[in-house]
């Protein structure tokens, strides 16, 4: 039987705890961490002649004072150059989604704009928007801004990149929140620009529609999860898992191998709805994919 004195001992260890927890989810983890998550990827549908590719990968920005200022993003823009990754993409929802009273300004489209235009890779920057970039009415402004910068944005389009005697295609799908969006038909339209016989890499906002992509594809590439923002050991991702039906409880996060069709979802930067993260911190992805065969 517990004494009463191992009973103290034990609550103020657990308030302790709690109290610790909550500091990082709310204060540290969110505004402070950064990580960066290398994946490889050896996909049947990447020729072994194309030499392998590191791809690095924005996701979820949610550009919003405190918790992700211009500042912040230049930062994170200077710590992924370093990585020297051969092409960079960037996959949607750039604009605040907290509720109001959990930030003080939302960061202007051109503020946010000018740090990303700093990104640099031999390959290029590719992007594609997200369903709060929609709803906020700031897609027609991002499509400007990113122009300017030198930013390819694909929306149901493809654009093929070449690397050095070899090339492969890189196809950016329209958000599927959005009231355009038409599912399977979206995919087989941005797949059908592709018109050559390189291998190709599928941008998409949400992960839900990898069902819809074929094995022609190596690698799709996704966020708009945020890896559920809170990951409880032995319990999940509460959040996601209330969400079955966009998919996100699926596909929360992480390298998946369906029958040779390969998913990256990333965990993303930002925040929506609470400025809570916790275990699951901003990340910068690498993916390095390469051939089966390599």
């Amino acid at each position: 039987m517990i004494s009463r004195r191992h009973f103290i001992s034990l609550s103020s260890a657990t308030a302790g705890a709690a109290v610790l927890g909550t500091a990082d989810a709310f204060a540290l983890e969110p505004r402070f961490r950064l990580v960066v998550k290398k994946w490889t990827v050896k996909a049947a549908s990447w020729s072994a002649a194309v030499p392998a590719l590191r791809i690095g990968i924005l996701s979820d920005i949610h550009a919003v004072e405190p918790w992700m200022s211009a500042q912040r993003i230049g930062a994170i823009v200077t710590r992924l150059n370093a990585l020297e990754p051969d092409v960079i993409v960037l996959l949607g929802d750039y604009v605040n989604a907290l509720r109001p009273r959990f930030y003080s300004s939302s960061v202007p489209v051109n503020e946010w704009v000018a740090a990303l235009s700093d990104l640099r890779a031999p390959h290029g920057v590719h992007a594609v928007l997200g369903n709060h970039d929609w709803w906020s009415g700031e897609a027609p402004a991002i499509r400007i801004a990113f122009e300017k910068a030198g930013i390819h944005l694909l929306e149901n389009s493809a654009v093929e990149v070449r690397s050095g005697h070899h090339s492969y295609w890189l196809a950016g799908l329209m958000d599927q929140l959005n009231y355009n969006s038409r599912g399977e038909q979206d995919v087989r339209d941005t797949l059908s620009k592709i018109a050559g016989s390189g291998p190709v890499i599928f941008l998409a906002h949400e992960p839900d529609i990898f069902v819809h992509v074929p094995s022609m594809v190596a690698l799709t590439l996704a966020g708009h999860t945020h890896g559920g923002q809170v990951y409880i050991p032995f319990i999940g991702r509460p959040v996601l898992e209330r969400q079955p039906f966009r998919g996100c409880g699926k596909y929360a996060y992480g390298h998946f191998d369906e029958g040779g069709r390969h998913m990256v979802v990333s965990s993303g930067l930002g925040l929506s709805h609470l400025p809570v993260r916790f275990l699951v911190p901003p990340e910068i992805a690498i993916v390095t994919l390469g051939s089966i065969e390599a």
